[in-house]
């Protein structure tokens, strides 16, 4: 497929923004949005359900059903095309399809045949990836059935909206080191509130034997529990769950550390570098690497740093990120370094990226380039009072810096 033909939405920029405005990391959701997955499959009749969010060059599936998948470059996927709808995108034989027919879930497993999706919507009607339900026969999907898997995509944007909220809440309570209790007992009262109406609602389904809305009331329960424990999460009162005391993870409530933040990126980008056989390697300073700061927009800005390099990457090559807390009393900063040994970048395409008018170009493998990602890095760096340099020779690779001012705590 060329690049005319990629399906890139009018307002990609603005789409962006707002997916990264979400801060969504997309190894943590999994659980979070498992039922909502298995939900829809039971709604569609499918096999299979994915929750996928795309950014400027992959769909990252954040949750499934039936199918164990975490990302794909996204001029392979079906939901590129979803996103360009405003109400869904159906495609009944994926076989017959000259778009989708050679691609590797259609010739091999899963074999997929039927596709539907639903784009996923934010409250300004940004659309920043979509619910999508397949299976190897054809479907037919009734009204009713899209509407209900309409209300699910509505469900899961909710969910996103609330997990940021709370994760804004946490880092300022965790700066401030005051008014915990409050806040939480505040947050508590009418989310009880929610829960015990659902309670109510879902023993008036059970006497009408409505299986699949009991289904979805019981979904709801759910969703309005694992709110209250995030505000549990809040006060301290438990530890993070699934984690030990010497896993980078083990932040207890803390906030993200340099650990943390090469744990994600080795979890998220390391299958982009098998699949191209890139060496990648994050480090980080053993003296530092447990000190806590803010997240915010991280790997946002370092994810698509990464994904371009090794868009630029041959084959055997290597892609390398440095992680450095800077510690100063007046101005503390973490720099995020990334070196690749690519095609490198000419100065007048430096200057763009520097500029924020970065273009789009083909990348060493053939993926297909969008032009946004580094624009969007420069865009977020810019917004959180960060600077960028480039150094890179034609031939020899691209070094990429980024100095961002930091709350240490």
């Amino acid at each position: 497929m060329s690049i005319s033909s990629a399906p890139v939405p009018a307002n990609e920029m603005e789409r962006l923004l707002g997916l990264s405005e979400l801060d969504i990391d997309y190894s943590d959701h999994q659980v979070t949005f498992q039922d909502l997955a298995k939900l829809a499959a039971k709604v569609a009749g499918t096999r299979i359900s994915l929750v996928n969010l795309i950014d400027s060059l992959t769909q990252w599936t954040i949750s499934n059903y039936g199918l164990d998948i975490d990302q794909m470059l996204r001029e392979d996927s079906v939901c590129q095309y979803t996103i360009m709808e405003s109400e869904h995108f159906e495609v009944g034989d994926l076989t017959e399809d000259e778009r989708f027919k050679d691609k590797f879930y259609v010739t091999g497993e899963p074999n997929v045949k039927y596709y539907y999706g639903i784009p996923l919507k934010t409250g300004d009607g940004l659309q920043i990836g979509a619910l999508c339900v397949l299976d190897q026969e054809r479907k037919t999907l009734e009204p009713e059935k899209i509407e209900l898997l309409k209300i699910i995509a509505d469900e899961i944007v909710g969910r996103l909206k609330t997990h940021k909220v709370l994760e804004n809440l946490k880092s300022r309570l965790l700066e401030a080191g005051q008014a915990q209790k409050k806040v939480a007992h505040d947050i508590r009262g009418p989310l009880g509130g929610i829960v015990g109406l659902a309670q109510i609602i879902r023993d008036q389904g059970d006497q009408n034997r409505m299986d699949e809305v009991l289904e979805f009331i019981n979904l709801i329960h759910k969703s309005g529990n694992s709110i209250l424990d995030l505000a549990e999460e809040i006060l301290g009162s438990h530890k993070e769950k699934g984690t030990t005391a010497g896993s980078p993870r083990a932040s207890n409530g803390q906030g993200f550390t340099l650990a943390i933040f090469k744990d994600k990126l080795e979890k998220l980008y390391g299958p982009q570098a098998k699949q191209k056989n890139i060496r990648f390697q994050v480090n980080t300073s053993p003296l530092t690497e447990n000190i806590h700061f803010s997240k915010s927009k991280l790997l946002q800005i370092t994810g698509n740093l990464i994904s371009n390099s090794m868009k630029f990457t041959p084959p055997f090559g290597e892609v390398t990120v440095d992680l450095h807390l800077l510690i100063d009393q007046l101005k503390p900063a973490l720099r995020i370094s990334v070196k690749d040994s690519g095609v490198g970048i000419t100065t007048e395409n430096i200057q763009a990226i520097v500029s924020g008018n970065a273009s789009s170009t083909n990348g060493t493998g053939g993926e297909q380039g969008f032009g946004f990602g580094l624009a969007l890095v420069k865009h977020l760096v810019d917004s959180l009072g960060g600077m960028i340099s480039i150094s890179s020779q034609p031939g020899a690779g691209t070094n990429f810096e980024i100095d961002l001012p930091q709350n240490i705590y």
